[in-house]
């Protein structure tokens, strides 16, 4: 099963219990840089705050955006940041941590994909996430801290 979230707007408290809640045993964190401003959301914070409530964590930088789709994204050029990650998602590190994120479905892990963003609309999980529901014929829920469960075969960027 593959889910999505985001942390912005989230205390890690409401994080880890909408995690918990949706059974989530795996989280992927396809962050490019993996710490945050945001209290108990760097790498290894966050790390030992899901170990200590029963979830993996694995930090997958190839599936981070790079630097100038994060400056397209934040400029609202969804386009050029659209193109700019897709073209990095051709790159080999990018296709092996891809690779990676689909042989733990294959496992049947409960995956879920964690960025920044709440929208999963505009952020580049929503594609990662569409990467691997198409490739292992999956559907995708897309995670709300203290909201609803949403789930999409595919979300327009």
């Amino acid at each position: 099963m593959l889910f999505t979230i985001g942390y912005e707007s989230a205390t890690l408290e409401d994080f880890l219990a909408t995690l918990k809640s949706a059974g989530v045993s795996l989280l992927l964190d396809v962050r490019a840089f993996p710490g945050s401003r945001k209290k108990g959301f760097s790498k290894n914070a966050l790390a030992q705050s899901l170990a200590a409530n029963g979830i993996h964590y694995l930090h997958l930088r190839g599936l981070g955006d790079p630097k100038p789709g994060r400056d397209a994204a934040r400029a609202g050029d969804f386009q050029l940041f659209r193109r700019i990650f897709l073209q990095h998602m051709a790159t080999e590190k990018a296709q092996s941590d891809l690779q990676r994120a689909a042989d733990l479905l294959k496992k049947k892990w409960r995956l879920c994909l964690m960025c920044y963003e709440r929208d999963p609309a505009m952020c580049h999980r929503s594609m990662v996430a569409d990467m691997l529901s198409s490739a292992e014929g999956i559907t995708v829920h897309h995670l709300f801290v203290g909201a609803a469960c949403r789930s999409q075969e595919k979300l327009a960027l």
